[in-house]
């Protein structure tokens, strides 16, 4: 029997996952029925020139993000209240303590190459990911995995080390995507079962793909085709938007979104989800590596000028807490991290410092505004004894030259559904995308009990402690939780909107559709 919603909601108060909240924008009762047809061009700001087909290297930027659901398609996928529906997989069902799940695949399903897919092609997708060599960054995620095992051409059997209610939502992740499979080996250059075939990929510049014919959902995609451009200046996508050449932008301009708003053909999307803009600190360099020198730092930066002058409101200070307040089992540390030049130059002394001075690279490839944020911290900063020189970095080769590589530097998370996905993929003390290169014995213990408690009380208390590590001694400062905001034509419809991601949760290229 299929798993819908509505009963997986039931099958979660039994294993203790209960979905959170997401954004409903737009009732159905004004939704323009949809369409079939058209090309959806859209621009994105992120995007760079290394950018590859390979799903491991997939989710350093926003584009890359995108491929899984467009060329491809999970086993599961997270529906827009943070709730697991089905993907690729029919159904789903635990056993033995959600220790073991049993994944049934669709009939009939096809690769873009015409092959039928089969559970030896779900299990060397994994596999790929869960290698020994991979810097896949689901790999963290898929460690709790002791065994995938092909049960016939149609079954998928994943044994866990322990239980896990979470398991689900690593399942629906972009990147594992399934690809064909031969020997074991996977090929996603190929494509694999998603909406759209490739006809166009220029990294870092453009991606066309056209409607897949053979796609299992008859009702999906509705556009024909899709244009992913690559358009890192906001003024330039806004100007795009405004003149028709694309359909839709993303990361809009929010300092002249007044220039959108105004405009009849323009509808704004503004969703509240788990993105957060931070600067991160490696824990192992100094003079990071000295817990008090990383509380100076978190007391010096103004967040509510930030989130005004940089987020123009469109989303909420942080606390040092990466977990949104909208996720179940957040919590809100104390004492708050508000702007306090006292105690950021108590922290200093604390460290035997009178005064710090320290090099910070930025780019707007970071975040929209990255490099004006920078130049609001070094002032804050300054008037509590810290020097910041600002370091302005190539955008196009930020995530490959700057990223884990410079001790200290303002970066994004775009967030998880659960805190296990992301603490596991964050800050676990092994976890390929760990970039504050923080390791705490505690932290790891509890994140891997939480993990399969099932009382719901016991496992909230581990995660508010583990919250509150990170807050008091991690690397990251969690500077704001910015909305998702993008921009669309008028005649661009679409349903209610996910917040697990931007994009609609990435599935905006096969649920969105034009009104005429």
């Amino acid at each position: 029997m299929t798993v819908n919603r509505r009963v997986f909601i039931r099958n979660a108060i039994i294993l203790g996952v209960v979905p959170g909240a997401g954004q409903a924008l737009k009732p159905a009762s004004v939704r323009a029925e949809p369409q079939k047809g058209g090309l959806f061009r859209a621009a994105l700001g992120q995007g760079a020139t290394t950018d590859t087909l390979d799903p491991a290297t997939w989710g350093t930027n926003y584009f890359t993000s995108e491929l899984g659901s467009i060329i491809g398609n999970s086993l599961t996928e997270v529906d827009a209240r943070n709730g697991i529906i089905p993907g690729l997989a029919e159904s789903f069902a635990a056993e033995d303590g959600a220790r073991k799940w049993v994944f049934k695949l669709r009939r009939g399903v096809t690769f873009h190459n015409g092959r039928t897919v089969t559970a030896d092609d779900v299990v060397a997708s994994f596999n790929y990911h869960r290698g020994e060599n991979s810097k896949s960054g689901s790999k963290p995620g898929l460690a709790i995995v002791s065994d995938i095992k092909a049960d016939g051409a149609e079954t998928v059997v994943f044994t866990l080390k322990t239980g896990s209610p979470d398991f689900l939502y690593e399942t629906s992740a972009y990147r594992l995507a399934i690809f064909p499979a031969t020997d074991g080996k996977i090929d996603a250059s190929t494509g694999g079962t998603g909406p759209f075939i490739i006809t166009r990929f220029e990294p870092g510049v453009i991606l066309e793909a056209k409607r897949n014919p053979n796609y299992f959902n008859a009702a999906e995609p509705y556009f024909d085709a899709v244009q992913l451009r690559v358009v890192a200046d906001a003024a330039a996508r806004t100007t795009a938007l405004i003149t028709g050449e694309v359909d839709y932008i993303d990361r809009c301009d929010l300092r002249t979104i007044d220039r959108l708003q105004q405009s009849s053909d323009v509808e704004i999307d503004n969703v509240t989800g788990f993105s957060h803009l931070v600067a991160t600190m490696n824990t192992t360099v100094p003079p990071f590596d000295d817990v008090n020198v990383r509380l100076a730092l978190k007391y010096a930066i103004d967040r509510d000028e930030l989130l005004q002058k940089i987020l123009y409101g469109y989303g909420t200070v942080g606390n040092d807490n990466p977990f949104a307040p909208t996720l179940k089992f957040a919590t809100n540390p104390e004492p708050v991290h508000r702007y306090d030049p006292a105690m950021a130059k108590s922290y200093l002394k604390k460290a035997g410092l009178d005064s710090l001075k320290v090099d910070m690279s930025t780019s707007n490839a970071a975040f929209d505004g990255a490099v004006d944020a920078a130049a609001l911290i070094k002032e804050s900063a300054a008037r509590c004894g810290i020097e910041i020189n600002i370091v302005t970095e190539s955008a196009d080769s930020y995530w490959d030259t700057v990223w884990m590589k410079k001790p200290f530097m303002l970066s994004f998370w775009g967030g998880r559904p659960t805190i296990d996905q992301h603490a596991t993929q964050a800050y676990a003390a092994e976890a390929p995308w760990n970039d504050t290169f923080w390791k705490d014995p505690r932290f790891n213990e509890l994140l891997v009990a939480a993990r399969s408690e099932t009382d719901e009380a016991k496992r909230a208390a581990m995660y508010a402690e583990m919250q509150q590590s990170l807050h008091d001694e991690g690397g990251q400062i969690v500077l704001m939780f910015n909305n998702y905001v993008g921009a669309r034509s008028k005649k661009v419809g679409h349903g209610e909107l996910n917040s697990n991601l931007d994009h609609d949760g990435t599935y905006m290229w096969r649920r969105w559709w034009f009104n005429t």
